[in-house]
């Protein structure tokens, strides 16, 4: 294997193809941390607002340790995976309360904190303190499994620890973190998963999957992944300007999270299926019914396929105070429009309401 021609022609591209990124002009980890948490399984284009807005919202992690964790899930709503938004917090608090609001200065020491894993040590360990660390994410074991023609399925522990162990011995002592840079940036711009442009290739001289027509099959990927499909109907109950609300709790998706009054089947739910046992527990207090055919959604998850259907109770406004009283026993809160508004949602939540407004 010739690692000395791969290591000198990346980072002979990367200057004059590098994206010009805020967190690329900085050592300063706070900055790589909040970017590398924030654009976990997100593309630069979605995470890039999150990142400023984050960044002029808390500009020292300090400041992020101090807010409202509702604040903290508010600014992160309509990313996704917001066990992130989560250990980002608890992260910062750690951060603030355990080491005075500085970061560890090595790898070993980041592993230690919240919501950190290899690869974001790593990245925080080689470009903030220029630790000989590699990064090894989607776009390096994509670039390294094409190059020199990997076929160890990059799912499995022993496939992690292969491509960990090649980009540790491809690493150069004294740019650490410009080859991790210029790697990942060549896999997320030249050598993309689907119908990269190999004739324009400055490493495709050397490139094994090139030279044998493998490049629409490596990296190998073994999909073991079981996707669970779940049937939700949502009963949006409005009683003048308030609606009721209730947060998720521990134990399933969307922790933290605000949505809707909701009962699970265990089969899809269609107009001929729209028996609420909600609907049923307050009609006393005088309801309208509102279905709209339009309000029913598919919102696909990592493990999980959510298919939605939201029913709106529209409550007589005389019976404000019995409402309040049903909310109050069952663990919900009602709230008027604007705080909705400010609540954290989930993004299927979102929709629905889009549609609503």
């Amino acid at each position: 294997m010739n690692f000395e021609a791969f290591v000198h022609r990346l980072l002979e591209w990367y200057p004059h193809n590098r994206r010009d990124l805020p967190w690329r002009n900085t050592q300063n980890p706070y900055i790589i941390w909040l970017s590398e948490i924030i654009l976990q399984q997100t593309r630069v284009a979605q995470g890039l607002p999150y990142f400023e807005k984050y960044l002029q919202n808390y500009p020292n992690v300090e400041d992020l340790a101090n807010a409202p964790a509702e604040e903290v899930m508010r600014l992160w709503q309509g990313l996704g995976y917001y066990s992130r938004a989560r250990n980002l917090h608890q992260c910062a608090k750690e951060i603030t309360e355990k080491f005075d609001g500085d970061f560890p200065g090595d790898y070993k020491g980041l592993l230690k904190l919240k919501g950190v894993g290899n690869y974001t040590a790593a990245a925080i360990a080689s470009f903030a303190y220029g630790e000989k660390i590699a990064v090894v994410d989607g776009n390096v074991f994509r670039v390294l499994s094409r190059y020199f023609g990997i076929s160890t399925d990059i799912a499995s522990s022993s496939g992690k620890k292969e491509f960990e162990s090649l980009a540790n011995n491809l690493i150069p002592e004294d740019k650490p973190g410009e080859f991790n840079q210029a790697i990942m940036e060549f896999g997320a711009l030249q050598c993309v998963p689907k119908n990269p442009d190999c004739e324009h290739c400055s490493l495709k001289t050397g490139c094994f999957a090139y030279k044998h027509k493998l490049v629409g099959d490596l990296p190998v990927k073994i999909n073991k992944l079981k996707i669970r499909d779940r049937h939700f109907l949502y009963s949006y109950i409005v009683c003048g300007q308030q609606v009721v609300v209730k947060q998720r709790g521990k134990g399933d998706i969307w922790e933290g999270l605000f949505d809707f009054p909701m009962e699970e089947s265990k089969i899809k739910i269609d107009k001929d299926s729209l028996d609420s046992f909600i609907a049923n527990e307050i009609k006393e207090f005088g309801t309208q019914i509102v279905y709209n055919p339009e309000s029913s959604f598919k919102h696909i998850l990592t493990h999980q396929r959510i298919f939605a259907t939201f029913v709106k109770i529209i409550v007589e406004k005389d019976a404000l105070s019995k409402l309040q009283s049903w909310v109050n026993a069952k663990g919900y809160r009602l709230v008027d429009f604007e705080n909705l508004e400010k609540l954290a949602k989930p993004r299927l939540i979102l929709k629905f309401l889009n549609l609503e407004i």
